[in-house]
């Protein structure tokens, strides 16, 4: 493995330092199909990347020296993946269970989605839940909005702030309102927090009945009934938050679109988790993405990647994206706890297409680094307004080409301040149409992708252990707002403290 990656690092310098993209473009005709890939519902462009056939070998014969294919199989078979908690990792195994039958679980799911969606006297579902369980929902629900038909309208809750919540709860009638909370230990501080607030309300407003208008989704249902919740869907201690959406965690998905189309979006993943398991890795799309998400950021040293959907839909995909590859391979040491000398996952942000333009897109073309950009696009719109779908199309394939061939400034224009320098990489996902299917299809590429990248460079994927500490420090410091106690803090923070705890004067401001 030491001689592969020495390899890699001598390839890499080439990249780094005398690799032009047009320049080989002219040079090999072949080079769009020998670096495209194809997967159901999904097409991905990797051709304007920084790399060749020479770099995917090498990085193939490194994933080998890793075991993948072992790890492949233990992850789709639902053995134990998650070394540090002794857990399997049952997202993808789960979907792989629904691609021909509806298991137990499954269809106690879809019963009750069908059940919700025809409760007459509910208007309004409100899902209380944080991370995946809140993220997960919210992108589903606004990827899917055309395919939305229950009587119900969604709201999704997740920040501790209770701004949030008192924000979703306007112009709601208890005896209309049903709540949804997910935690799967039932001690997540934000989300108790948040229903603990939402069962008062309920009650000083005049709810009657909590049974009738609250329901679980926990792998501790004794813990929701002393909650007063009796309606309970399980949820495996082997499914992580940021790969929830396809378990019962997706049930205000299933009550939007209905348990028919629920079920497309399971399969629609399901379809990947095949592809992954039975490609061969030249023609295997999540390991190609996960073998130059590894290339970037260990290799080529890049700090992050942009990722920019040129679908409204697709708004949230960005930070769905942060928590899936920062949580999941954001980690410093090993699986044995021993400290990494290479980089690992690095920085995911981005913003919808064509808004990030007008913002970052600076950034990307003149600015000092040079990242990688996603583009996301889908062929078919479910608009049908004369001439935005194409001039958004043609724009996110212009910046793609922009950002590849740069420009010099000639004429009247201002040397330096209008030259683009060009070579900066990007990767094109197409999409045909944005349906259940099809988003089921790219969660599930964006998850293998992750979990590739995670087995190369020998880390745990699906522990978050650094959400942690921060959270510990909170439970101490929550009192002492109460009592202003700043025994064995710092200065800054006993500091902080004291500020947040001077009465609030209207109109007044300190030097």
């Amino acid at each position: 493995m030491h001689q592969i990656h020495n390899n890699l690092n001598m390839l890499s310098e080439k990249f780094i330092s005398n690799f032009d993209l047009c320049s080989v473009f002219l040079q090999d005709d072949d080079r769009f199909l020998s670096l495209s890939r194809q997967a159901p519902c999904v097409q991905v462009d990797l051709s304007k990347q920084l790399w060749d056939l020479q770099v995917v070998n090498a990085l193939q014969a490194l994933a080998n020296s890793r075991q993948l294919q072992f790890a492949r199989k233990q992850l789709l078979t639902g053995q134990v993946v998650n070394h540090t908690e002794n857990r399997p990792a049952d997202h993808a195994h789960w979907r792989l269970s629904c691609q021909h039958q509806v298991p137990p679980a499954m269809q106690q799911l879809l019963d009750l989605a069908t059940q919700i969606r025809s409760r007459k006297d509910i208007s309004h579902v409100v899902h209380i839940g944080i991370g995946g369980s809140g993220l997960g929902p919210d992108l589903a629900l606004q990827a899917l909005t055309p395919w939305c038909n229950s009587q119900q309208e969604i709201r999704i809750v997740s920040n501790l702030d209770g701004h949030d919540l008192q924000e979703k709860l306007q112009c709601l009638k208890p005896q209309n309102t049903l709540f949804i909370v997910v935690s799967k230990s039932w001690g997540t501080h934000e989300t108790l927090r948040n229903a603990t607030s939402a069962l008062q309300w309920f009650q000083n407003n005049g709810g009657l009945d909590v049974a009738q208008h609250f329901v679980a989704v926990t792998s501790k249902p004794e813990l929701a009934a002393q909650f007063g919740i009796h309606t309970v869907l399980p949820m495996s201690a082997g499914m992580g938050g940021r790969f929830s959406i396809w378990s019962a965690v997706g049930l205000p998905v299933a009550i939007a679109i209905g348990p028919d189309r629920f079920l497309e979006f399971v399969r629609g993943g399901a379809a990947m988790d095949q592809h992954f398991a039975e490609q061969p890795w030249d023609t295997n799309l999540p390991v190609w993405l996960g073998l130059l998400d590894v290339w970037n950021s260990t290799f080529l040293r890049q700090t992050g990647r942009c990722v920019a959907p040129y679908h409204h839909g697709l708004r949230r995909l960005p930070a769905y994206l942060q928590q899936l590859e920062m949580e999941s391979n954001g980690k410093r040491v090993d699986i044995h706890g021993q400290p990494l000398n290479y980089n690992t996952a690095g920085l995911t942000w981005g913003e919808e297409g064509s808004n990030g333009q007008h913002a970052f897109f600076q950034w990307l073309h003149q600015g000092t680094c040079n990242m990688s950009t996603e583009f996301i696009v889908v062929k078919k719109p479910t608009h049908d307004f004369d001439g935005h779908h194409e001039a958004l199309m043609a724009n996110a394939l212009a910046q793609s080409r922009a950002l590849m061939i740069g420009s010099k400034a000639s004429g009247s224009q201002l040397p330096g301040h209008q030259d683009f320098p060009g070579n900066r990489p990007s990767t094109t996902i197409v999409l045909d149409e944005l349906t259940p299917t099809s988003l089921g299809s790219l969660l599930a590429m964006y998850e293998h992708r992750v979990f590739v990248a995670g087995v190369i460079w020998g880390i745990n994927s699906f522990d978050q252990w650094g959400v942690e500490l921060g959270k510990t420090l909170a439970k101490d410091l929550t009192p002492r707002f109460q009592t202003g106690d700043t025994t064995g803090l710092d200065p800054s923070t006993a500091g902080l403290l004291g500020w947040l705890r001077e009465p609030h004067k209207p109109g007044s401001a300190q030097p």
